[in-house]
């Protein structure tokens, strides 16, 4: 038994956020490589995901447009954002088995997804539908200031796509800095939402040209699954979910965080693949 093991843990004493450690501004692209890598041991559940969240993807495109509703659109996607981190896990998950040499069974996935952590998943959740309703009121707003006048000029025109341009960036942003490494955090620790996502904004914001990397692959890579009749998104998707879970145990040093009691992250990664946190822990 170790240490960690036998003392009790104070919450009191751990850090209110995770350290990170500084990135190369090409290290997305390693993340990358380790996801294919990930899809190629794990074909037949990475394919099922991927094609779990195509379907999603294709279904709140094609109504969007079929109905011609920019507010049943936005009641798809936000349902989306609660669905999204239960997708995301079942990944995380599958990459964690991975790791410790187990068969990766959609079982185990899905059993962590819907399971060992809903609750810090909901809070997640919740966070990103503020985030988005918001959004979409700014949205709103912003369209108010359109120029319906006849003698509507380019520059007018330039400067309200603009202006509407810049506001979506700035909540881009955020969800993106919140959304980076928190849920990875909570499938391999014992920690709360608020901890999780401090931390994945802390890590963002110090790695300011790496993030856009790799935001920039993410947004390529999902404009090229959508241009390929959602075909590509079913590769696509998992390889970029088990691209996140290599970026968040490179970037988020949480060592000082207990590991969770049961499940797949509850015992070390065996050989090479420990990391200097897991060492630490199976001392």
């Amino acid at each position: 038994m170790t240490d960690e093991a036998k003392a009790p843990i104070n919450r009191n004493d751990l850090p209110f956020v995770a350290p990170c450690r500084k990135l190369s501004p090409w290290a997305p692209f390693a993340w990358v490589r380790a996801g294919i890598a990930d899809l190629l041991h794990a074909p037949q559940p990475s394919l099922a995901y991927g094609l779990s969240v195509a379907i999603l993807i294709a279904a709140v495109i094609v109504l969007a447009w079929t109905q011609g509703s920019q507010w049943f659109m936005f009641a798809m996607l936000g349902g989306f954002v609660f669905l999204a981190p239960l997708t995301c896990i079942g990944l995380y998950a599958i990459s964690a088995q991975l790791e410790r040499g187990q068969q990766p069974l959609m079982t185990r996935s899905v059993r962590a997804a819907l399971q060992r952590h809903f609750g810090n998943e909901m809070v997640f959740a919740l966070v990103l539908m503020v985030i988005f309703l918001v959004w979409a009121r700014a949205a709103v707003m912003v369209s108010v200031f359109f120029p319906t006048d006849g003698d509507t000029t380019t520059m007018e025109l330039i400067a309200f796509f603009g202006f509407g341009t810049a506001i979506g960036a700035i909540f881009a942003a955020i969800t993106f800095s919140a959304s980076a490494f928190s849920l990875p955090m909570i499938m391999h620790r014992d920690v709360d939402s608020v901890t999780a996502i401090v931390t994945s904004v802390n890590a963002v914001l110090r790695n300011k040209r790496a993030m856009i990397v790799w935001l920039t692959l993410i947004i390529v890579s999902l404009l090229i699954g959508i241009a390929t009749a959602f075909i590509g998104l079913v590769v696509i998707v998992p390889v970029i979910g088990y691209a996140a879970w290599h970026g968040y145990l490179e970037t988020i040093d949480a060592s000082e965080f207990p590991r969770h009691q049961v499940g797949i992250t509850s015992v070390p990664r065996p050989g090479p693949a420990v990391q200097n946190d897991d060492n630490a822990r199976a001392q």
